[in-house]
């Protein structure tokens, strides 16, 4: 099923959430292009998001709203929201400090399947700080 025209062609912002009312939002660096994080906003963070410049997201584990950084201090400043064709999909540009992935490297991205390897991961990246420290475990 495809998308109404105005959705693919036209300038009106229509996010479309998925049955659960989630969109997804992936965050990429707005000055390397790194690829940050991927997470899930619901209209509210989306609105809360657009409204304030600071990325929220919808966290389906615990379902409520949580602004990136409100333990950690590493906030998403948002520069643009890029959309996909069918608007089922954003691109979240943002400006950062360091380390966004919980577990203390700059991009939850940190690892890649193995060359020649159905099941094995390597390391990509060095951490860049200690999540103990961050979040007080």
């Amino acid at each position: 099923m495809s998308a109404p025209k105005e959705t693919e062609k036209g300038t009106a912002f229509l996010p479309r959430y998925d049955n659960n009312g989630l969109i997804t939002a992936i965050a990429q660096d707005a000055q390397s292009g790194e690829i940050l994080m991927v997470a899930f906003m619901n209209d509210e963070a989306l609105a809360k998001t657009i409204e304030t410049g600071r990325a929220v997201y919808y966290s389906r584990s615990r379902k409520k709203l949580w602004a990136k950084g409100e333990e950690s201090g590493h906030v998403q400043k948002v520069r643009e929201i890029w959309v996909d064709c069918d608007q089922d999909c954003l691109i979240l540009r943002v400006s950062v400090s360091s380390g966004q992935c919980h577990v203390g490297y700059q991009s939850c991205f940190y690892r890649r399947i193995k060359a020649g390897s159905h099941n094995e991961l390597e390391f990509i990246a060095e951490p860049v700080y200690d999540p103990d420290e961050v979040y007080h475990k």
